[in-house]
């Protein structure tokens, strides 16, 4: 009989879907770098240590105790493996790993009992590393190793730790340089005063960060460069293959040079539209007349109302035009319908244009873009409904 207390196949695939999103939290990220680039890292750390073993036997011969620490493996890997970040830099290498030892040295006189004194030890380092802006992870086990081996750690902090990291540092400036990496990171980003980072200004940098409140272990540099190459590839994927012909209304209204102003008049009012383009016989953009162009050509600045200007424009006073053609902007600016939008913005924003006709590849006119147009289309880019 089956065990009442098992159970049941329903309850276990419940449970499988509960464990599931949990475990796949557990899961490791991908790491976004090439073979060449971890071969790069593997070679350094194998030539950083050995150099710093080779330093340090030679300089201990007939010292007594270590001649190396095994922290210096951690230290490696950060220092020639993550060079930018903050915690493989030269001062919180040398500066954590040194401080710690001394930590350590004081916990384990201070207090008899290993366990309180090594989570003492641990604990009082981490504090003195992030007051001294020298956190580097490392350096806590090496506070950890000298409460845990009862060493002397005053002889221990000189050597062979403080020699170790000092020998490691500056070989890892030579391997970097060499193949063709940075180190020292630089770790500030420009003054305040060099302007907007991108869509972000660097006060809003600081905002996020201070919102943030966590250590992270990337350099205030690096993190702005990841969030404008980010910012790039997201205006690339959002507006870069955004075309006119996706956001241009058509079919698009259009008259010829020889209609009546009184009937282009008509037709604006009619459809509420503010432009209208002037084709010829084969559907070419030859000119455009707007409401601007109506307005100018009234005299607004008589004593005579607008209204009465507009109806005497349209209605044919003397010695005033009488055509489309009289009254048009020409020659004009067009767009291809296959252009992208984001080369329509300087001639929106710096050439003072507030309607494009957009044309096909026979210079057909095809429809037309606003500048309220290419506002709306930017901001549905931008942010998504």
């Amino acid at each position: 009989m089956p065990d009442p207390s098992s159970p049941t196949p329903s309850r276990r695939a419940a449970l499988a879907r509960h464990l599931r999103p949990w475990m796949l939290r557990l899961l490791p990220a991908p790491m976004h770098i090439s073979r060449q680039e971890g071969a790069r890292v593997v070679a350094g750390a194998v030539i950083g240590v050995l150099i710093v073993a080779w330093i340090s036997r030679w300089m201990g011969g007939a010292m007594p105790g270590p001649w190396m620490v095994a922290s210096l493996g951690a230290s490696a890997v950060l220092v020639l493996g993550m060079p930018t970040s903050p915690m493989a830099q030269p001062w919180p290498v040398i500066a954590g790993s040194t401080l710690s030892a001394l930590v350590g040295t004081a916990c384990s006189a201070l207090v008899t009992d290993a366990a309180v004194a090594g989570a003492l030890a641990v604990g009082l380092a981490i504090a003195a590393m992030l007051a001294l802006r020298c956190l580097h992870p490392p350096g806590a086990s090496m506070a950890l190793y000298v409460v845990l081996t009862q060493s002397d750690g005053l002889r221990l902090a000189g050597f062979p730790v403080l020699l170790d990291v000092v020998v490691l540092v500056a070989v890892a400036m030579a391997f970097h340089r060499l193949t063709g990496r940075r180190y020292p990171h630089a770790q500030h980003a420009p003054p305040a005063g060099a302007g907007p980072a991108g869509r972000f200004t660097q006060e809003d940098l600081d905002m996020a960060l201070q919102h943030y409140n966590a250590v992270l272990d990337i350099g205030r540099a690096d993190l702005e460069g990841l969030l404008q190459l980010a910012g790039k590839a997201a205006f690339q994927r959002t507006l870069g293959e955004l075309r006119c012909a996706d956001i241009m209304s058509a079919p698009v209204h259009s008259v010829t040079s020889e209609l009546p102003l009184k009937d282009a008049w008509a037709l604006m009012r009619k459809e509420q539209i503010k432009a209208v383009p002037v084709v010829d016989g084969r559907g070419w953009v030859v000119g455009i007349v707007t409401v601007s162009d109506f307005m100018r050509l009234a005299h607004l600045e008589a004593h005579e109302g607008i209204g009465q200007r507009l109806r005497a424009l349209v209605t044919g006073r003397p010695q005033q035009p009488r055509t489309v053609s009289a009254l048009m902007s020409q020659p004009v600016q067009t767009a291809r319908q296959d252009q992208p939008v984001m080369d329509l913005v300087p001639l929106f924003s710096e050439a003072g244009h507030h309607h494009l006709p957009i044309v096909n590849a026979q210079s057909e006119l095809v429809g037309i873009i606003t500048q309220t147009g290419l506002v709306r289309a930017l901001a549905r880019a931008v942010v998504p409904a």
